[in-house]
């Protein structure tokens, strides 16, 4: 599995890209592996500032529904509308096409308590 070294990651398997004060947020290749094939992502809370752990939307598999979770405070100020017709991009792209949200960071020092690519590693047993 690729776990990109550039990448901050959480306990609920999301992914962090920074960029200035703005962070790329997308579920793990992990994830997508556990989850199966993504039949749905739905996200409506462009535009809401939401606070680290908040959920910001949901992601359907075949099997299971689950909730997507804000891995640091900030306002969503763009979701991946290329998901809507083409989901299966998660499950085939998770750290490029398959990103889910684009978000203004609201405090950067959460950034720092996210696990780095190793700390990641470790929690699934990789």
């Amino acid at each position: 599995m690729n776990f990109p070294e550039n990448l901050k990651y959480t306990k609920e398997h999301e992914w962090v890209s920074m960029e200035g004060d703005v962070a790329t947020i997308g579920v793990t290749e992990f994830a997508q592996s556990e989850l199966g094939d993504i039949v749905f992502v739905e996200i409506e809370t462009e535009g809401e500032t939401l606070d680290q752990n908040e959920v910001f939307g949901t992601i359907e598999a075949v099997k299971t529904v689950s909730d997507l979770f804000m891995p640091i405070s900030g306002e969503i100020v763009a979701i991946n509308s290329d998901l809507e017709d083409a989901p299966e991009s998660v499950n085939e792209s998770p750290y490029e096409n398959g990103w889910m949200v684009k978000i203004k960071a609201s405090d950067l020092s959460e950034v720092d308590g996210l696990m780095d690519a190793n700390a990641y590693k470790s929690l699934i047993g990789q």
